[in-house]
């Protein structure tokens, strides 16, 4: 009885040696090799996965960037202080970048637009494509309101004031999500400290302007006649700001007689 017991655990004993020793030689001849670079990279790396970088989340930032696919810089939700830590860890110098922020190019609210009539359906822009007349609003390049944006941001940094979204800077990243997913296109990065930005993104000529939204940009000009200001420049007749040129004197927004140019620190900037 005994040595039936012995011979049994002798067996067992065995068979787990053998098992044990043939994972550790499969173990070793398959193994997936390890980039400390890439583990020491990701763990700088916020983790947020927003897809900002253009890479599958922080996993493939981080591959890409310890195979020289992509630049240290590449997390625009770390910003300066992530990268140079990521320099580090690559043997790279790096310059400090410039900070940017979302803005939303529209000044459109509920009581400055008009609508063509009143929609109640699925509150998405996405499906605004769909609505006859591409939605609601006169204006067919404003805002439309639905919160598209709002979901695409994973830092709480948009809110709808009074029917158009607003970009909180001190909380915006500048992933890029919002500018993806913004069917207008109405979202754009923008300088950190840029303080005078075109809150209008209107295609349409002036009379239809004014008759879509009160502070829409109708082209009149009079920023440039009266400033002469080299940092306004017209685009397909439409006013546009030269971020390298303007040095931020808020005259422009001060003369624009539809107030289609900000130029305070609001929390859409």
């Amino acid at each position: 009885m005994i040595t039936g017991i012995l011979i049994a655990a002798a067996l067992v004993g065995g068979t787990g040696l053998v098992i044990g020793l043939l994972l550790g030689v499969a173990g070793k001849k398959f193994a997936v090799e390890v980039n400390e670079k890439e583990i020491a990279v990701r763990e700088q790396l916020p983790g947020n996965n927003c897809g900002g970088c253009g890479y599958p989340g922080c996993d493939g930032l981080a591959a890409a960037i310890a195979a020289g696919k992509a630049p240290v810089n590449g997390c625009p939700v770390g910003g300066n202080e992530v990268a140079k830590a990521i320099a580090a860890i690559m043997g790279e110098e790096i310059k400090e970048g410039r900070r940017m922020t979302a803005f939303v190019k529209c000044a459109g609210d509920c009581e400055s637009s008009r609508n063509n009539y009143v929609y109640d359906g699925v509150e998405d822009c996405s499906v605004m494509a769909f609505i006859p007349g591409g939605g609601e609003k006169k204006c067919h390049h404003g805002c439309l309101g639905y919160g598209t944006c709002v979901k695409a941001c994973n830092f709480d940094a948009i809110r709808f004031i009074n029917g158009i979204a607003h970009v909180d800077k001190e909380k915006c990243k500048a992933c890029g999500q919002c500018v993806a997913v913004c069917p207008h296109h109405l979202i754009e990065l923008v300088p950190y400290e840029q303080t005078v930005k075109v809150s209008c993104s209107s295609q349409d000529k002036g009379k239809a302007t004014m008759n879509a939204c009160d502070k829409g940009c109708i082209g009149c000009k009079k920023c440039i006649r009266d400033l002469g200001c080299p940092a306004i420049v017209m685009n397909d007749e439409k006013i546009c700001i030269d971020a390298s040129m303007c040095t931020g004197c808020r005259l422009c927004s001060q003369v624009c007689p539809v107030c289609a140019i900000a130029g305070g620190d609001d929390k859409n900037e």
